[in-house]
């Protein structure tokens, strides 16, 4: 390794500036975990300011970690290179012009674009923070930077959620949902000032090769397995797209027949395969994919039913879903300071039970309250969720790392990092189609609930028995084809009022019922989509069993060294 030549991170004397070189690495981690979302209580603002299509709100969450997921491996390579300051500015530079963009997008077309950029200007800068951080602390000071990092990463989540909503419900300057992007700016430019000024240069002695063809192949197969389950249910299902899922598979076939072939001939593969010969790490991460494949989904659902269901405010949904944050940084801290040093593996099932466990108990109280539920009954089953969700995370890698050899450690932990960001788009596109499917089927719960109130209020307004039933058979075709819509917040023609002079009586009648018949629905298909993720979990335990009973959590100095050299972030 190649560290600062002016103050090596091991001598007795130490750049005074490293804290605030350190600071600078801390703002930019905290705005790519911002930034993964703070845009979930703002897709219905996006929606209704651009006329966003829902397979396009889809594209807006997934197109960030897609991107991000893609270029992750590379990024830290080209830090190795080029040097990870250098590459760490360039990063923060097109990630701040990125959010530029996002925030003056005019069409959905071009926000998704902006969010690709965004994720992968983001995997240029995030891989590179580790790396700093080991070149510019001593090792008695290395533990506390990264402890004080994972922190306020661990934080992020909740303050992406909370001001989010807070942004978007100021609604400054008219501007809507553009502030959550906006912010980025003013951050990135005092963040690229400081870093060009404070921080200090490292690159690799043994740079690995850059593998070009790996990385295309890589990036390919990805986007032909994504885009079309993110697109089918709009399109009703096309030939093209299961072709596409069939090149997908192809791809990744020829990506693994490449990489062999590198490793053989070339070296410096972009995935180095041989770590899938230890079966406990193949199979553990397996269990992580699978784990984000259901979370990414629940934050997708989770955001839509407060919102498109409940019909709450970006702030209200914000707040509470603080609650899941609260929950997570306890599950992580008691998990990584107690719990998984001593019980190792069995943590990471319990929090997946856990998290089960809290899935279970929400979808049970969406589904018993329906409509009338509140911020205060989500309190409980958010903690515990989050809990669950905390005790997985953040013990996870270095569990995982501890079942492959020293030398391969950085490589493991790029695998990681990138099937977390590639499991959460899955899980947006996988959970999308089973959330709108079983919401079509569902739309006559919602009618069933409504039917005998709006009955009594007609009759009390004076309708008579003829023309009740004629409304009600309308309502229950308006409710049916308002579920079927690709778009649930879109309102079909079957829904115009046509009703005579009682027209603003019974018009307000309708739309009472409508709107609780839609958050019946909708809190019916939450419940059944939780089921999903619980079936999810219950895979990722079983997958955890396979790893060594003796598993215990090891932060290894080796590990860090291994990582910065690999390129590869943890």
């Amino acid at each position: 390794m190649e560290p600062d030549l002016e103050n090596p991170p091991d001598s007795p004397t130490q750049d005074p500036r490293r804290w605030i070189a350190f600071a600078v690495v801390l703002a930019a981690g905290f705005m790519d975990l911002l930034d993964v979302t703070i845009v979930n209580v703002a897709i219905p603002s996006i929606q209704k300011d651009l006329g966003a299509e829902y397979s396009q709100l889809e594209w807006i969450i997934a197109a960030y970690v897609l991107s991000f997921a893609a270029v992750l491996i590379t990024g830290g390579r080209l830090g190795d290179i080029y040097g990870r300051k250098r590459v760490f500015l360039v990063g923060m530079a097109g990630f701040t012009l990125a959010s530029a963009a996002c925030g003056l997008s005019a069409d959905p077309a071009a926000l998704i674009a902006s969010r690709f950029a965004q994720g992968a200007m983001a995997a240029l800068m995030v891989p590179q923070i580790l790396a700093i951080i080991r070149t510019t602390f001593p090792k008695e000071e290395r533990a506390k930077a990264i402890a004080i990092y994972s922190g306020v990463g661990g934080s992020a989540s909740a303050v992406g959620l909370a001001l989010g909503g807070v942004l978007v419900e100021w609604d400054l300057f008219g501007s809507a949902w553009r502030p959550i992007f906006l912010v980025n700016i003013p951050v990135g430019i005092v963040a690229l000032v400081a870093a060009a000024v404070f921080m200090n240069d490292s690159r690799s002695p043994n740079p690995p090769r850059l593998d070009v063809v790996g990385m295309v192949l890589a990036i390919a197969a990805i986007l032909l397995l994504v885009f079309p389950l993110a697109e089918g249910r709009r399109l009703d299902w096309p030939a093209w797209t299961f072709v596409m899922m069939a090149a997908a598979a192809a791809t990744f076939a020829a990506f693994i027949a490449y990489e062999r072939r590198r490793a053989r001939t070339v070296g410096s593969p972009l995935v180095d395969l041989d770590l899938f010969r230890s079966r406990p790490f193949a199979l553990g991460l397996g269990s992580w994919l699978t784990f984000w494949i259901g979370l990414g989904g629940f934050f997708l659902v989770w955001t839509l039913f407060m919102q498109a269901g409940l019909g709450w405010s970006p702030m209200r949904a914000g707040l509470t879903s603080v609650f899941f944050a609260v929950g997570a940084g306890i599950g992580a801290g008691v998990s990584v300071g107690a719990l998984a040093p001593r019980f190792g593996r069995r943590v990471l099932i319990a929090g997946g039970l856990t998290n089960a466990a809290g899935f279970g108990l929400y979808g049970w109280l969406a589904a018993h309250y329906g409509a009338d539920m509140t911020s205060s009954q989500m309190v409980f089953p958010l903690l515990l969720t989050g809990a669950g969700f905390g005790m997985v995370v953040a013990p996870t890698i270095d569990l995982l790392l501890g079942q492959v050899p020293a030398r391969e450690a950085g490589s493991a932990s790029g695998l990681l990092n990138t099937g977390q960001q590639l499991g959460t788009a899955l899980g947006v596109a996988l959970v999308g189609v089973v959330f709108f499917t079983q919401l079509d089927h569902d739309s006559a719960r919602g009618v069933e609930a409504v039917v005998p109130q709006v009955r009594a209020e007609l009759s009390a307004a004076g309708v008579p028995e003829p023309g009740v039933r004629q409304i009600l058979a309308d309502f229950a075709a308006c409710v049916r084809d308002r579920s079927a819509q690709v778009d649930p917040t879109a309102i079909p023609d079957s829904c115009v009022s046509t009703a005579g002079p009682e027209g603003g009586t019974v018009g307000q009648i309708l739309a009472d019922a409508g709107s609780e018949a839609n958050a019946v629905n909708f809190a019916h298909t939450f419940r059944y989509t939780l089921w999903f993720g619980i079936g999810l979990l219950a895979l990722v335990c079983l997958g955890f069993l396979a790893l060594p009973r003796e598993a215990k959590l090891e932060t290894r100095e080796y590990d860090m060294d291994d990582q910065v050299q690999e390129g590869a972030p943890v």
